[in-house]
């Protein structure tokens, strides 16, 4: 497989707007080593703004991961539809790029004075997995069968048929 470039040359910008495309999919989340994402197709879109020292960064990024569903751990496809605003400046980062607070609804990136790209690997990773939901789960009756069938018979059984469990004790706890 082809490696792609997810570099945006900052100090070779001219002024005004330059746009970049990039598609991620499934080796882009191994090279980050994410057990959790199983596959992907994403669509990156980024355009960069050079306005005399001031650069912006404006990136949406849109499609589909795969992911376990936390019930059933069968395969679940969540959609990715999020942006990121960046504003991009040079200061005294040692070790590369640094974010830090936002300015006018823009996340700072701070690049070191001999950066001359700015890389988005590690922002599109980023952008890609808060945009997840923190429970991965699939609508409503779309789960398993056989997995939701032992998942709900074991809380059946024992509310239905009076079955002793270390914790049978603990139901009428806090009825008056």
């Amino acid at each position: 497989m082809e490696k792609i470039d997810f570099l945006i040359p900052v100090n070779g910008l001219v002024s005004g707007k330059t746009s970049y495309r990039w598609t991620v999919g499934k080796e882009f989340f191994e090279e980050f080593e994410n057990p959790d994402i199983i596959d992907a197709s994403v669509e990156v879109e980024a355009v960069a703004e050079k306005s005399g020292h001031y650069i912006g960064v404006d990136c949406h990024i849109s499609g589909s991961v795969t992911v376990s569903c936390d019930r059933c751990l069968g395969r679940l496809a969540i959609p990715v539809d999020t942006t990121g605003r960046l504003s991009v400046k040079f200061g005294s980062g040692d070790d590369g790029t640094e974010t830090s607070a936002e300015e006018d609804g823009r996340e700072i990136v701070l690049l070191s004075g001999s950066d001359a790209d700015l890389d988005m690997r590690q922002i599109i990773y980023d952008y890609t997995c808060l945009s997840l939901p923190m429970q991965r789960v699939h609508a409503e009756g779309e789960c398993d069968p056989e997995v939701t069938r032992y998942l709900g018979g074991s809380r059946q059984a024992g509310e239905a048929g009076g079955e002793e469990t270390p914790f049978s004790v603990l139901k009428d706890m806090f009825r008056n």
